[in-house]
């Protein structure tokens, strides 16, 4: 356990006191033994600092007070951490059971590899898992990325379920700050570049859907976003007949990927935690 490496976690935070809780327990209760776990929280007016107090003597670092945005909350906490290993966590997602030693094994066995995504589950607010149609719970399992497939085709994970080495994080200059919503989408297409990601089929993390998430407030945030990163990195087209044609493809390779994956499930050769 002793060669592991080092994990740093940030949480950025703001009035997610209703979830705010399982996030931490969930980290803290990873027992991973190079666990370094920093809360940045936006100046929370509900019940989140007193949550987050409860835990200060398992933080490294806790502060809460008005920042510059959600990108600039969790650079910050990187900029102050030690872990060879980063990632952050939303308040209100969780980390599945002894994903951090699945990770950080990972890393130990790939050292060419400066980034690592895996499979995440949904849960609903209540922390129940969502089902799907097959009656079996909803999840993603990640797949192994480069920058064609990221810029493309999307990321085909999701950020939970993401960790990346420090020196690659701070060599291309971490977050862009001035992005609201797809700051994470930017940082993995420069990691792309440096080079395709690592793939982990366990369940690492689990999506909380409800009303209030980011996901469901900003879509329009989100598109716009997106269309700025296309512009940046090659692929925006004006032409409504290329965004339609790129958008069917994408989903029927979607819709497929689905089959194939809901026929592993039936044959036993995925297992999903329940």
């Amino acid at each position: 356990m002793d060669s592991l490496p080092r994990i740093t976690i940030v949480t950025p935070s703001y009035n997610q006191g209703k979830y705010i809780e399982q996030t931490i327990l969930s980290v803290l209760g990873q027992n991973y033994p190079h666990l370094e776990y920093i809360v940045m929280d936006g100046g929370s007016t509900d019940e989140s600092v007193d949550i987050i107090r409860r835990y200060a003597d398992r933080l490294a670092h806790w502060e809460s007070h008005k920042d510059n945005g959600q990108a600039d909350a969790i650079f910050r906490g990187f900029e102050m951490s030690t872990g060879e290993v980063l990632a952050f966590l939303n308040s209100d997602d969780i980390l599945m059971p002894n994903s951090l030693e699945t990770v950080g094994r990972y890393f130990v066995a790939h050292p060419r590899e400066d980034w690592v995504v895996g499979s995440c589950l949904f849960i609903d607010h209540n922390a129940r898992y969502l089902y799907n149609y097959f009656g079996s719970p909803k999840f993603n399992l990640g797949l192994r990325v480069s920058f064609n497939s990221l810029l493309y085709w999307g990321c085909g994970f999701y950020q939970p379920a993401s960790f990346w080495r420090r020196s690659a994080f701070f060599e291309i200059e971490g977050f862009d700050r001035s992005l609201k919503f797809c700051f994470d989408y930017d940082l993995f297409l420069r990691l792309a570049r440096r080079g395709p990601s690592g793939h982990i089929t366990a369940f690492l993390a689990s999506f909380r859907v409800h009303p209030t998430s980011k996901t469901a407030t900003l879509s329009g945030v989100c598109l716009a976003e997106n269309e700025e990163l296309w512009r940046k990195y090659g692929r925006y087209q004006k032409s409504k007949v290329y965004q339609k044609c790129l958008h069917f493809w994408y989903a029927k390779r979607s819709q497929v990927r689905s089959w194939i994956i809901q026929f592993k499930l039936s044959l036993g050769r995925i297992r999903v935690p329940m």
